[in-house]
């Protein structure tokens, strides 16, 4: 299992995920058929161009999962108890077919549980950025997890 422990996180550190991503068309068009999502900023090339992008838009939504996702088998594989929530999400740049994704975890804050002693509560901040190291994405997300057998 290469998640961390609760007691394994301190706070301010700074993961620097390797994994990385480069978005595909195919990526946007079948996340935005799966979660019945009509924009055609996303799905209709034509539409698109017209736009001030001139392009299609890779769903937001696909890139907030991809953030998260890249981060999973650094910090929170199997040691995850559940996500209990992501605040202050923004995409302050778009994210185009053919950008590669990097993403980086900083460590906001580490607490036990108050009411179940075999968990706690840490908050993640991620960051995504593009191949021009253009941030893209950034949310703080809490996730409650595992703390190590007595």
């Amino acid at each position: 299992m290469a998640g961390l422990y609760l007691e394994e996180f301190v706070v301010g550190h700074v993961f620097r995920h390797t994994l990385r991503k480069t978005v595909t068309e195919s990526d946007n068009m079948l996340f935005s058929v799966m979660t019945l999502n009509p924009q055609p900023l996303h799905i209709d090339f034509d539409f698109a161009a017209k736009s001030e992008w001139g392009k299609p838009l890779v769903n937001s939504l696909f890139t907030l999962g991809l953030m998260i996702g890249i981060s999973v088998n650094d910090i929170t594989v199997g040691t995850t108890v559940a996500n209990l929530g992501m605040k202050e999400t923004v995409f302050p740049h778009p994210v185009f077919h053919g950008d590669t994704i990097r993403v980086e975890t900083t460590v906001i804050s580490v607490r036990e549980s108050r009411s179940k002693p075999d968990r706690g509560i840490v908050e993640f901040e991620h960051r995504a950025y593009n191949q021009d190291d253009v941030l893209v994405a950034k949310c703080t997300r809490q996730a409650m997890m595992m703390k190590k057998a007595a």
